[in-house]
C-alpha cells in the first residue's frame, strides 16, 4: 500500500509500494497464550481475503494474457519485460533501491526457506540413509516455481500463475530468515562502517593493482567441474523421486554426487556470502512438472554445468570454504560438519568486505562516486542491450522454427504440384524438366529442415550467453545501491562530527573502509570485463561460423538442384 523504509537494528524490512510480501511463518495467532490480538481478526480476515482475491484475479489475467505467448523454444519464459531487478514494470526503479534493501531485495520468491535448518546430506558416494536425507524439503517444489517452456514443456496453470522466474525474482518477496544471517540481521552498512574494530577473520581476500587496475589475485592453477550422468533415484521406498547429478573437478578426479536442490543451497550460501560485493547469477529454473523427462534433464544439466563453470572462473568464489566444500567432502560427517560452519558464518552481507585487504593508497571520496557511477551507467547500458538481443534472438528463434520452414516446404510442394501437372501433358519431350522441378522441390523441404534445425547450433548458444549475463547483470543494482549507500553515509559524517556522535577518527575508519568497497567494485569489474570479452568473443565467433557453414550448405544443395536443369 505505501513504501516501508526499515530502521537500521531493528530487523526490519524495507518494502515498496506494489511488492508482495509472503509471510512463510505466522508470528501472532489468533487465541495466542500471550492474549495479544491484531485488532478486529474478522475485519482483518476480510480485508486480507479481499486482497487474495485480487490478487488471484490479477494472476489469472496475466496468465491467460502470457499463455498464448509461450511457442516451443528456449527463450520464450526469458521474454517477459523483466530483467532481474532493472526493469519491474511499475514497481519502483531498482537504481532507488534504500541500502537497507539491497540484501533483502536478492533473494528469490522461489525458495522454500521454512525448512532452511533443517538441510541433510547431499547424497554423494553411496548417500546417506534415507531418514537423513528426509530433511531436505520436498524438493522445495513450490507451485509458484516458473516452468521453463522450451522443446515442448509449457507452463502449468500453477506456474503460470506464480509468474516469476527464478532469475527474476528478486524484487517479489524475502523469505529468507534475517535471524539466521548475522550479516544481514545486524545493522546494515553501519555495522561495517561504524564498527570501532573489525574483528579480523581468518579467511583474506586480498585486492592488487595490476595492468587494468585493481584485481583479485587468481589461484595459480585453475579447475573446473563437470557435471554429468545424471541417475534417477528415489526415497520414502520410492514416493519421492529425484535425479542426481555426478560433479568430477578436473584438479582432483574426484567425484560427489549432488541433486538440484543442493545446488541451490550452495547458491543461497554464496548469495548471502558474496552477493553484496560479487554477482551471483541465480540457478536454472525450477520446474513443476516434467522434471523426469530427457530433454529437461539435458537443458537442466547444461545450465548447471554453465553455472559451475562461472563459479570456478571466479578466483574468489572458487576459493572459498564453502564451495570447496561443496566439490570436496568425503564423506557424510565432513559434508555435515561443513554445511553447519557455512551456515553459522557470521562474515556475510556486508561484512565480506572487511575480509578484503587492497595493496593500495585510500582513494578519493569523489573518484569513488564517480567510479561507482561509472559501473552503474555501464551495467544498465549493458543490461539494455542484453535483453535486446534476448528478444530479438527470441523473435528468429520463433521464426526459424515455425513460419520460415513452413514457407520453404510450401515453395517445395508447389514445384512438385506443378511439375506432376506438367507430367499429365503427355509431351515426350519434358520428362528431364520434369524431373528437375521435382527434385528442386524436394531440396526446398530439405532446406526447410535446415532452417528448423539450424537455431539449436548457433543461437542457442548466443542466447544461453546472454542468458548468462543477465544472470549478472541483475545482480549489479543491488551491488551498486550498497556502495551508493556507503557512499551516502560517509557524505552525512560530518555532521555527525559536527555534532559529536561520532569522532574524526570514526570518519577517518568510514572513508578508508568505502575506499575498500570501492577496490572490491573496481576488481569484480576487472574480472567480469575481461571474461565479458572472450565469453562473446566466443559465442559471436561460434555463431558466424555456423550460420556460413549453415548458408553454404544450403546454397551446395541449391547447386545440386541447378545442375538437374538442362541447357536450353
Amino acid at each position: 500500500m505505501y513504501d516501508f523504509a526499515a530502521e537500521p537494528g531493528n530487523n526490519e524490512l524495507t518494502v515498496s509500494e506494489g511488492e508482495i510480501i509472503t509471510i512463510t511463518n505466522p508470528i501472532i495467532t489468533e487465541g495466542a497464550k500471550d492474549g495479544i490480538s491484531c485488532g478486529n481478526s474478522l475485519a482483518d480476515q476480510a480485508f486480507f481475503d479481499s486482497l487474495s482475491s485480487n490478487t488471484a484475479q490479477t494472476n489469472s489475467a496475466a496468465k491467460s494474457s502470457n499463455q498464448a505467448s509461450f511457442a516451443n523454444d528456449p527463450w520464450s519464459s526469458w521474454n517477459v519485460g523483466k530483467s532481474g531487478n532493472w526493469d519491474n514494470g511499475n514497481a519502483v526503479d531498482s537504481w532507488a533501491t534504500k541500502p537497507e534493501s539491497a540484501a533483502g531485495q536478492r533473494n528469490s520468491a522461489s525458495n522454500n526457506w521454512e525448512a532452511a535448518a533443517a538441510f541433510g546430506h547431499p547424497q554423494a558416494y553411496q548417500g546417506p540413509a534415507a531418514a537423513d536425507d528426509d530433511d531436505w524439503d520436498d524438493d522445495w517444489d513450490d507451485p509458484k516455481s516458473a516452468s521453463p517452456s522450451y522443446l515442448g514443456y509449457k507452463e502449468t496453470e500453477a506456474s503460470e500463475a506464480g509468474g516469476i522466474q527464478r532469475g527474476n525474482s528478486r524484487a517479489a518477496a524475502m523469505k529468507l530468515p534475517l535471524n539466521k544471517f548475522p550479516g544481514f540481521a545486524k545493522p546494515g552498512m553501519e555495522q561495517y562502517l561504524l564498527a570501532k574494530q573489525l574483528a579480523k577473520p581468518k579467511e583474506k581476500i586480498p585486492i592488487i593493482i595490476g595492468d587494468y587496475g585493481p584485481m583479485w589475485v587468481y589461484p595459480t592453477s585453475t579447475f573446473d567441474c563437470v557435471v554429468a550422468d545424471p541417475k534417477k533415484g528415489s526415497k520414502m521406498y520410492g514416493l519421492k523421486s529425484y535425479i542426481e547429478y555426478q560433479l568430477t573437478c578436473t584438479n582432483t578426479n574426484r567425484s560427489v554426487n549432488h541433486r538440484y536442490k543442493h545446488f541451490d543451497w550452495l547458491y543461497e550460501r554464496l548469495l548471502v556470502k558474496f552477493g553484496l560485493a560479487i554477482p551471483i547469477p541465480s540457478l536454472p529454473d525450477k520446474q513443476v512438472t516434467g522434471r523426469f523427462e530427457e530433454e529437461f534433464i539435458k537443458m537442466r544439466m547444461e545450465r548447471l554445468q554453465a553455472w559451475m563453470t562461472r563459479m570456478c572462473r571466479h578466483p574468489v568464489v572458487s576459493e572459498s570454504e564453502v564451495f570447496q566444500q561443496f566439490l570436496n567432502f568425503r564423506d557424510e560427517k565432513e559434508w555435515k560438519t561443513g554445511k553447519r560452519k557455512a551456515e553459522k558464518d557470521e562474515t556475510v552481507g556486508v561484512m565480506i568486505f572487511s575480509t578484503m585487504e587492497p595493496e593500495a593508497p585510500d582513494l578519493d571520496m569523489v573518484e569513488i562516486e564517480q567510479k561507482c557511477d561509472a559501473v552503474g551507467r555501464f551495467t544498465k547500458a549493458m543490461d539494455d542491450g542484453v535483453k535486446e538481443l534476448l528478444t530479438v534472438g527470441h523473435e528468429h528463434w520463433k521464426r526459424c522454427t515455425g513460419p520460415l520452414p513452413k514457407e520453404y516446404q510450401k515453395i517445395g510442394k508447389a514445384l512438385q504440384s506443378l511439375a506432376l501437372v506438367f507430367s499429365t501433358s503427355g509431351y515426350q519431350g519434358e520428362s528431364d524438366l520434369n524431373g528437375a522441378i521435382t527434385e528442386a522441390g524436394k531440396t526446398y523441404e530439405e532446406i526447410a529442415s535446415l532452417v528448423a534445425d539450424q537455431p539449436k547450433k548457433d543461437l542457442h548458444f548466443l542466447m544461453e550467453t546472454n542468458h548468462e549475463y543477465k544472470g549478472f547483470l541483475g545482480c549489479f543494482p543491488d551491488i551498486i545501491a550498497a556502495h551508493k549507500g556507503a557512499i551516502e553515509r560517509v557524505k552525512e559524517s560530518d555532521k555527525l562530527v559536527a555534532t559529536s556522535k561520532i569522532t574524526p577518527q570514526d570518519k577517518q575508519n568510514m572513508v578508508k573502509r568505502v575506499s575498500t568497497m570501492a577496490y572490491a567494485l573496481q576488481a569484480e569489474m576487472n574480472h567480469f570485463h575481461s571474461n565479458r570479452i572472450y565469453d562473446y568473443n566466443s559465442v559471436i565467433r561460434l555463431y558466424l561460423e555456423q550460420q556460413a557453414q549453415f548458408y553454404e550448405t544450403i546454397a551446395q544443395k541449391l547447386r545440386q538442384a541447378l545442375s538437374r536443369f538442362p541447357m536450353m
